[in-house]
């Protein structure tokens, strides 16, 4: 595992070769350092304690690890020992290696040959630094000899403070059903319509949303900070998360997960492929997401 740090004028950025993960990114200020993503410990190698984790060759689950694609049948087998769905791919749960660097970026790839997918592909994720912002970049090439629907996307954990509120507008909300998988598709229920800012609630989130405006606030007023976050329009979708002591008996309700993805989870099996991409053999998909911090009056808790 290699941790690499990176640095463009207040803003500061750790990822680790260990799953493609951030382990945070901050600005210092003259209030001192703001934590802009969750902080991942500094010993972290597990992308479930980390910043932010890359999604791909999709994101989430699909119904049942199977699908039916351009006459054949598929089916994965399950990559973690507590979801009995193959989860997120492979990119989180693998050694990257290093093919770039300087003093404010890097670029990271990985190679998947098999093991519990019919997916073969080569992925490259970039992390820059520069006016005032971080762009995350990645790519992904089908390295196998069939088309296949691939998506891209990121999984961040962003820090959830008394006073967070979040603004993302989306057009519909996506139920979830047992297996934490996607149930139907329906109206944005009141307490998650963060078409202006809003609080997260107090309780458990796992709902895709569909059709997302590609921009997102998040903002800390105590912390007189607020992160700006722009998506390529390939982003068409998000994912909220909001653990709770249920499903993580340590849960601190200390981070909240907003997740840019190109298509809708299992889209494997929904009309349209729920906007995965067909990558025919040697064809690419590549994307990038924006995160601009930015200074807000401080407001009391």
């Amino acid at each position: 595992m290699t941790v690499v740090a990176i640095e463009n004028g207040a803003l500061s950025l750790r990822v680790s070769t260990e799953g493609g993960i951030v382990l945070g990114f901050w600005r210092d200020g003259e209030g001192g350092r703001v934590p802009l993503l969750r902080e991942a410990p500094s010993d972290a190698s597990d992308a479930l304690s980390s910043g932010c984790y890359p999604l791909v060759p999709f994101g989430n689950r699909v119904r049942d690890n199977r699908f039916s694609f351009g006459g054949k049948d598929y089916s994965f087998e399950p990559n973690t020992d507590w979801d009995r769905h193959y989860l997120h791919g492979e990119g989180w749960r693998s050694a990257w290696s290093v093919i770039a660097q300087t003093a404010s970026a890097v670029e990271l790839a990985f190679s998947n040959r098999g093991g519990g997918t019919p997916y073969v592909y080569d992925a490259r994720q970039s992390f820059s630094l520069s006016d005032g912002k971080l762009e995350i970049r990645m790519t992904v090439e089908n390295k196998g000899d069939v088309a296949l629907p691939f998506g891209i996307g990121w999984h961040p954990y962003f820090p959830l403070t008394p006073a967070t509120t979040l603004s993302a507008p989306a057009r519909r909300f996506w139920t979830e059903v047992e297996g934490w998988l996607p149930g139907e598709a329906t109206a944005i229920p009141d307490d998650l319509d963060f078409s202006s800012p809003a609080p997260l609630p107090n309780r458990w989130v796992n709902n895709g949303f569909e059709d997302w405006s590609g921009e997102a606030l998040v903002s800390w007023s105590e912390r007189g900070t607020r992160l700006h976050l722009t998506a390529d329009p390939l982003f068409k979708h998000a994912f909220i998360f909001v653990s709770d002591t249920a499903f993580d008996p340590a849960f601190k309700r200390d981070y909240f997960c907003f997740e840019p993805m190109s298509h809708l989870a299992n889209g494997h099996n929904l009309p349209g492929l729920g906007d995965l991409t067909v990558l025919e053999p040697g064809a690419k998909l590549t994307g990038a997401i924006r995160l601009r911090p930015e200074t807000i009056p401080v407001a009391d808790v």
